[in-house]
């Protein structure tokens, strides 16, 4: 028998669906879903502020928090993460549907295992593949994880400009018709952000990804 869904992902398959969250300004505390991982994730008027660790309500209150932008305020995020948490920059939330092309445009690429791409990837997902095109001499990079709230999780950096649509594009492809792909975009990379809308993604809010050692989940 599958594992249980994650609530977080719930919450993002039903927004990619059109069906949001209460605009209610509120926001509501949710497990981590891997051990030492959480985030903050806004959307329009609510906020899921996701962590294993204790939080004070009172105290995230009283800094700020809130759904209608007050989660990723600087002082709520530092609280939430603890002092000796790693705090991902603030990305612009995505989702894409997998379109099953065969055959697929993506091959494993292992010979890009240690490109940054990849190796940020592995900080806070599970089970990332590497892929690229099978040409070797392109050096275009995609990772496929297990992310964000156990979903699939993507990430690409595009080797030339003008291409990255295209990669964005050659994911969603290379993905089993109807998944819904996740993937952070920092906003100031409007390039990057402007491929991913192109190639098909829709913006349905904010992430900030936390990583905090599990021997001091508890600790503030």
């Amino acid at each position: 028998m599958p594992p249980p869904e994650d609530p977080l992902a719930a919450i993002l398959r039903d927004a990619a669906a059109g069906r949001w969250p209460a605009d209610d300004g509120g926001w509501s505390h949710l497990p981590g879903w891997y051990a030492g991982v959480g985030a903050i994730v806004a959307l329009t008027g609510h906020a899921f502020v996701c962590s294993d660790r204790q939080l004070d309500r009172d105290r995230l209150d009283a800094l700020g928090c809130n759904g209608f932008g007050g989660a990723t305020l600087p002082q709520v995020v530092l609280s939430v993460a603890g002092r000796r948490g790693w705090v991902d920059c603030l990305d612009a939330l995505l989702v894409g549907t997998g379109r099953g092309r065969e055959p697929a445009p993506l091959v494993p690429r292992p010979d890009l295992s240690a490109h940054p791409r990849a190796v940020n990837a592995r900080r806070s997902r599970h089970a990332t593949e590497v892929l690229g095109y099978a040409d070797p001499r392109r050096r275009d990079v995609a990772t496929v994880a297990r992310g964000l709230a156990g979903m699939t999780e993507i990430g690409v950096e595009a080797a030339a400009p003008g291409t990255g649509s295209r990669l964005f594009a050659d994911v969603l492809d290379s993905r089993p018709v109807g998944e819904v792909v996740v993937a952070g975009v920092a906003p100031g990379n409007a390039r990057s952000l402007r491929s991913a809308l192109a190639a098909g993604f829709a913006i349905i809010g904010s992430v900030q990804i936390m990583t905090v050692p599990t021997a001091h989940r508890g600790a503030t």
